[in-house]
């Protein structure tokens, strides 16, 4: 309740009554006050939905009318008609010895993190990309914590997309996981990025209906495991659902239902282009920001794209002219003997493993590999060298391609980068099959690298001031076609003495500011994710060269949503939209 004193005089109540309106500003906030059918009503005059002073908006039969977009609003309590608009606040009148007093700062009905929250479940249900905007801006300025809000994405995505975690999902669990590498401003524009997309792909889709696990607790994790595998194996999305729930109801914890994921995951080779086992780890980092407890609501999602997945052998190039899928089932039928052979020894990739690693003979490849394990290589140091030899693909990615190769070998990076990180997370040996997947891919990919793009000569870039090559980098995202502009002045930053958070700060920012597709979230996440376990300078600069020039062939685009942030920012600033500004 208000008190007495917060009331503040407004106007006349003849000249209210005469002119059936006033505009003022008291204590600092704009009201539209309004005389109608005999009671006064004060309402913020912004409207909520872009800005635009609802005193110069119309009221007919206690309804409130913006002129701008045509937002409809209840007079009485300020509820919209329209929930793109969010509701109006009202403010508390009296009328004494013929004057008009408001309260301008009345108690909120809600507490600010509870209202925005509930508009970003507003936001996610009808796709509404400015409500997702006010929201994550809302939230952030409420103090709510950065995984409070990506757990309401993804309990909403997990739940509202029948055909289960897909690429918004992916973009919304990135970006958290790069939160840490951004400037404090971006942060907000990285949610909203991340959370826009889990409403693009749950728009207009069925939600997703839950199978039951099985009642019993006396049957074993292994047991579980192996009859995950089994229904996945056969297609059986529904039985292999409810598997997991029942190992997740007995449970098992996150290593066990990764290690169980990531099997199945394996079991075939390179599914769905690598998506599957990326949406995997995806999932998994996003428990690991917003607590294991909600894994029998996410982890399920996964089912449906595990069952579906297109499995590389079936295609010709696994097949001809060398039978990469066959090699690589000897190489299975053996693996056990290989761990065996390197338990107790200790391996580092001796020089030039990475030059092995590209080779253009897949039996040298798959060879190296296998006396990798032999000698002592674990499935996280492995799937390390193969990650770092697919980013040097991208990094070398010629030009002459044709521009959806870029996809090509961003696959094989991304999907490398999954391996890595599930072996970290699980040491699971069945993992070691990922990592051979990704080679292979790596040998796959080679043509994309004929002729290689060089690696720019660190020489050349010397004495130069590194904020120079910076600014310079973010200047080629403003133009088409600037791959290699761009690849050089990443690696001469770095070469100057450039810090490397100040360049994945930048890389951030021109990302946020970019209608950017799945694929370049994805690798601008992967290649930090990459550069941030390495301790030489040499690998981190060519991760980096490689993140710069997918952004540069990815960039500029139209920048829509940037557009709807900046709008939500300067709204929430208290700006108006209307007037011409100087941009943000």
């Amino acid at each position: 309740m208000s008190s007495t004193d917060r009331f503040r005089e407004v106007v006349s109540l003849s000249d209210l009554e005469r002119d059936g309106r006033v505009q003022a500003s008291v204590d600092g906030r704009a009201l539209a006050v309004f005389h109608h059918e005999g009671e006064i009503r004060a309402v913020d005059n912004r409207c909520p939905h872009m800005g635009f002073p609802l005193s110069e908006g119309s009221v007919e039969d206690g309804v409130l009318t913006c002129h701008w977009h045509h937002a409809r609003f209840e007079l009485s309590c300020g509820d919209t008609f329209d929930p793109w608009a969010d509701d109006v606040q009202t403010f508390p009148v009296e009328v004494r010895d013929g004057t008009v007093y408001v309260d301008p700062h009345p108690e909120p009905d809600e507490p600010p993190a509870d209202h925005w929250a509930r508009r970003l479940d507003d936001g996610l249900e009808q796709n509404l990309r400015l409500v997702v905007a006010k929201s994550a801006i809302g939230l952030v300025d409420a103090d709510v914590s950065a995984d409070d809000v990506v757990e309401r994405g993804v309990r909403f995505g997990a739940r509202y997309r029948e055909s289960g975690w897909g690429p918004g999902l992916t973009i919304l669990a990135a970006m958290r996981n790069v939160l840490p590498d951004l400037r404090e401003a971006d942060r907000k524009r990285a949610l909203y990025q991340g959370l826009v997309h889990v409403g693009d792909d749950c728009a207009g889709e069925p939600p997703r209906f839950d199978q039951d696990p099985f009642e019993t607790t006396d049957v074993s994790f292994d047991r579980l495991t192996e009859w995950f595998r089994e229904n996945v194996e056969v297609r059986d999305a529904d039985g292999a659902e409810r598997v997991l729930r029942t190992a997740i109801a007995n449970g098992a914890d996150d290593a066990r239902l990764a290690t169980m994921l990531a099997a199945a995951a394996t079991d075939h080779r390179y599914l769905n282009t690598g998506h599957t086992l990326d949406f995997v780890n995806k999932a998994c980092e996003a428990l690991d920001h917003v607590s294991w407890d909600h894994a029998d609501a996410v982890l399920p999602s996964l089912v449906e794209g595990m069952a579906t997945a297109a499995r590389a052998e079936e295609q010709s190039s696994w097949r001809q002219p060398v039978d990469l899928a066959a090699m690589l089932d000897e190489t299975f039928a053996d693996l056990d003997s290989l761990v065996a052979a390197g338990a107790g020894s200790a391996w580092s990739a001796p020089e030039g493993f990475t030059e092995t690693l590209l080779a253009e003979d897949p039996e040298t490849v798959l060879a190296a590999l296998e006396d990798a394990i032999r000698a002592g290589a674990s499935v996280e140091a492995l799937a390390r060298e193969v990650a770092f030899a697919a980013a040097t693909r991208v990094a070398r990615f010629a030009t002459v391609n044709e521009f959806s190769d870029w996809n090509t070998v961003h696959h094989t990076f991304t999907y490398a980068n999954a391996v890595h990180q599930l072996a970290r997370r699980t040491g699971a040996t069945e993992l070691y099959r990922g990592v051979f997947d990704a080679a292979t891919n790596v040998y796959l990919d080679r043509f994309l690298n004929t002729p290689p793009a060089p690696l720019p000569d660190p020489a050349s870039g010397a004495g130069a001031d590194p904020a120079d090559h910076l600014d310079a980098l973010v200047e080629t995202f403003e133009r088409e076609g600037e791959v290699n502009e761009a690849g050089r002045r990443a690696a001469h930053y770095l070469d100057c003495g450039g810090d490397v958070d100040r360049l994945r700060e930048r890389l951030g920012e021109a990302l946020l500011r970019e209608d950017a597709g799945f694929h370049t979230y994805q690798a601008l996440e992967a290649g930090f994710t990459q550069a941030a376990l390495r301790d030489d300078p040499a690998e981190v600069r060519t991760l980096l060269v490689a993140v710069a020039r997918y952004l540069g062939a990815h960039f500029p685009t139209r920048r829509e949503r940037e557009q709807t942030f900046t709008i939500a920012a300067r709204l929430h600033r208290g700006e108006k939209i209307h007037e011409a500004s100087s941009a943000e």
